[in-house]
């Protein structure tokens, strides 16, 4: 099994960058940054394809990484994830306990404030439990995401007009097109801790967005499923804005998704 690390970074220094991650295996690193360039540099017994693009947007990165990517599984990283030191073993182990699996998301070890998820026993993942993991979790053989025409949405994420939520659109388009897809509780790597590049606080911007975003996940369940979010989280994101302002404004996003 050929394993392929495609990794979004911005304006980093390449060798440096790939160092920093423990990056030993094949890789794609598209570095969004102040020019077009491509290069190709060494990484243990693997090798790094080099991309550099001017244009923002992690959406584009992870599909423009999927362009270019070759291996039989693919795991998706960042430019602060660290990975272990046996992180394709690791992999490679998950995938011949789980060979129909299409895709496998990993543990990744974050700072406890931003944890969403941690896979305490090996499960299948559906439309009941896809929307915690970040896109550093998912691996996925190359060959079905490709059947399944499968790629990342340019309307959200780091760069793009909404804030985050991209992960979930794309574990669902997954699902949607009949990849099997399992939780793995198996810990890959850490992230390193730094400044969100897309949360800066519970203001009108994120409940907006968060409101276009239920539209394309949920449709016409989209506005109940607002609410059910607010009701369940008004402790921590309801504090300077209050549940039924905040529903107001996520219902806002929901009809601009719309086009009301």
């Amino acid at each position: 099994m050929k394993l392929e690390v495609l990794i979004s970074a911005v304006d980093k220094k390449p060798a440096e960058l790939i160092s920093q991650m423990n990056i030993h295996t094949d890789a794609v690193l598209v570095n969004q940054c102040d020019r077009y360039a491509c290069d190709m540099l060494a990484a243990g017994e693997g090798s790094v394809k080099c991309f550099f693009m001017p244009e923002r947007g992690v959406g584009l990165s992870r599909n423009t990484a999927l362009l270019h990517a070759s291996g039989d599984v693919v795991l998706f990283s960042d430019e602060d994830i660290v990975l272990a030191a046996d992180y394709e073993a690791q992999i490679a182990k998950a995938y011949q306990e789980l060979p129909d699996a299409d895709m496998i998301l990993f543990n990744v070890k974050v700072a406890p404030a931003r944890r969403t998820y941690w896979n305490r026993e090996v499960r299948r993942i559906t439309y009941r439990n896809y929307g915690r993991y970040p896109a550093y979790s998912i691996s996925a053989r190359l060959s079905a995401l490709r059947r399944a025409n499968a790629h990342y949405s340019l309307l959200f994420g780091g760069g793009a007009k909404y804030s985050n939520g991209e992960d979930s659109l794309f574990l669902r388009d997954c699902l949607r097109a009949g990849l099997r897809i399992y939780a793995h509780t198996a810990c890959i790597g850490e992230e390193k801790e730094r400044e969100s590049t897309w949360f800066s606080g519970y203001h009108e911007k994120f409940f907006r967005d968060r409101g276009v975003l239920y539209h394309y996940l949920y449709g016409k369940l989209a506005l109940p499923l607002s609410l059910r979010f607010l009701l369940a989280h008004r402790e921590t994101m309801c504090r300077e804005i209050s549940v039924g302002r905040a529903f107001r404004i996520m219902r806002t996003g929901v009809r601009e998704a719309r086009g009301r």
